[in-house]
């Protein structure tokens, strides 16, 4: 039987969280988490190759069936967007390289998803990653967290009752009319 895996990635020109997700049993168990250091590399075009280098690395070792990644927020330094933006871009084209569906999320989306509250910090996510995937250790970097969050929140988004269309449920309250539909039957 083949494993499905979702690899989940927190870009970062400086620090690229990354983690890896196999679902075995319906049930989200961690294989991975870690990050990229890029800081002794000067050259931002050099970072970007370590970063594709990454990714193929680990698409070809783990061969996830999933891609997912958390979208930049908009934040006040250009600078730091365009690099972050690169980052993700080179990340995204890795993964489509081997045509793997990529799937976005945003900060806050992922934060929704983990714990409930899309305003969550960073601590309070980490918690409740150790609690649903019984991790211990916590990283040395959020970044690595941060890439398993997202790696979760595509796991929630696509096995929940609404991110199963193809069952017919387009929103919770076509889920409820269902639901109904049955007691009343």
């Amino acid at each position: 039987m083949k494993k499905n895996i979702i690899l989940g990635i927190d870009p970062g020109s400086q620090l690229m969280g990354y983690a890896l997700l196999s679902i075995q049993n319906n049930q989200p168990v961690l294989i991975n988490m870690d990050v990229l250091s890029l800081t002794k590399y000067e050259d931002i075009y050099e970072r970007l190759e370590k970063i594709h280098t990454k990714i193929c690395s680990l698409i070809s070792t783990h061969q996830p069936q999933a891609f997912a990644i958390e979208a930049p927020f908009f934040g006040k330094n250009v600078q730091s967007m365009l690099k972050l933006g690169r980052a993700q871009g080179v990340a995204i084209a890795a993964a489509m390289q081997y045509k793997i569906p990529v799937t976005e999320y945003s900060p806050k989306k992922v934060k929704q998803s983990i714990t409930g509250n899309g305003n969550a910090n960073k601590e309070q996510v980490w918690k409740m990653l150790q609690q649903i995937l019984q991790i211990g250790t916590q990283p040395k970097y959020f970044d690595a967290s941060d890439a398993l969050s997202v790696a979760l929140c595509h796991y929630y988004q696509t096995n929940s009752v609404i991110g199963q269309t193809r069952k017919g449920f387009k929103n919770w309250a076509d889920f409820i009319r269902q639901q109904e539909k049955v007691k009343k039957g």
